[in-house]
């Protein structure tokens, strides 16, 4: 199902961020505690170059359209223009590190958080900064919207997931199960269910609109880092600090396969802190703290 294709290498440092473009079918970028954002072939499975130098480690990359949002430990988001190759915009707000982007497209809207507990809300139009609230005193680690875009879910340092509503920012539940910090959240394709992931090492499925907890799986035997579900077909991924890759059963939440070198097979030898599918769904792509790139070729 899964079959290691390449190992990309070149960066210096720990790698924690990846992004498939949807205006460059063929290519997607890294980066993570190096000084650039790297383009990368698929065709080719080759470096391109560097696409953006950067200040600081970057924690986060979102692309929308025809930007790449760029999210850095200092607390500033460079906008890149794909297309013109050349910066647009740099946001200030964040006195902290900026560790996740998600885009609204029904409000033409940005949401960036992080370390200062605090989520900011940007205008696509002009990149003014629109709104900010605050989540928490600690950091929010992860953002997920819902399929309808009605709902946005914060991932929280205090075990949280708290969920708003998008057209107003209100505060609509907050969910309560893990013992340790949220580092992953994702909604299903289907608009069935809410996945999250922990420090406990945790996935838990909430069921939609209730977000009733229906089930609790010990997933890896650390922290996990990416949930990441296969644009086409009935299958996740997820990746864990535990060095591992597996892949699950949107469905049945049936485990099919395991990536890591404890069990033989081709893997990372440190924390695997990304993963992402490419737009047509043929290559699994993981990175992390070893400074590799992996690519995985998917056969269902």
């Amino acid at each position: 199902m899964l079959k290691h294709l390449h190992t990309l290498s070149g960066h210096q440092n720990p790698i924690y961020a990846l992004a498939s473009p949807a205006v460059k079918k063929d290519v997607f970028f890294s980066a993570g505690n190096d000084k650039g954002v790297v383009e990368w072939s698929l065709k080719t499975m080759t470096f391109v170059k560097v696409l953006v130098p950067v200040q600081s480690s970057v924690y986060a990359l979102h692309s929308y359209k025809d930007l790449l949002f760029i999210a850095q430990r200092s607390g500033l988001i460079v906008v890149f223009d794909i297309k013109l190759e050349k910066t647009i915009a740099t946001l200030s707000h964040h006195q902290k590190g900026v560790f996740d982007l998600k885009t609204i497209a029904y409000k033409n809207e940005l949401l960036s958080t992080g370390e200062d507990g605090t989520v900011a809300v940007w205008s696509l139009s002009d990149f003014s900064l629109l709104y900010n609230f605050p989540v928490l005193q600690n950091t929010v680690r992860t953002i997920a919207v819902s399929n309808s875009e009605e709902e946005v879910a914060f991932g929280c340092k205090d075990g949280i997931i708290r969920v708003y509503n998008s057209l107003d920012y209100s505060l609509k539940i907050e969910l309560s199960s893990h013992k340790l910090p949220i580092t992953a959240l994702q909604y299903a394709p289907d608009g069935a269910s809410l996945i999250s992931g922990g420090r406990d090492a945790q996935l838990k499925v909430w069921n939609l609109p209730d977000y009733e907890l229906v089930n609790n799986i010990a997933a890896h035997m650390f922290s996990v880092y990416t949930i990441a579900f296969h644009p086409t077909q009935p299958y996740f991924a997820t990746c864990s600090q535990d060095k591992s890759i597996k892949l699950w059963g949107t469905n049945d939440f049936k485990l099919y396969k395991i990536l890591s070198l404890e069990k033989n097979t081709e893997g990372h030898f440190h924390s695997i802190n990304k993963l992402i599918w490419s737009s047509d769904g043929k290559y699994l792509i993981s990175t992390g703290d070893d400074r590799q790139v992996m690519v995985w070729e998917f056969n269902s």
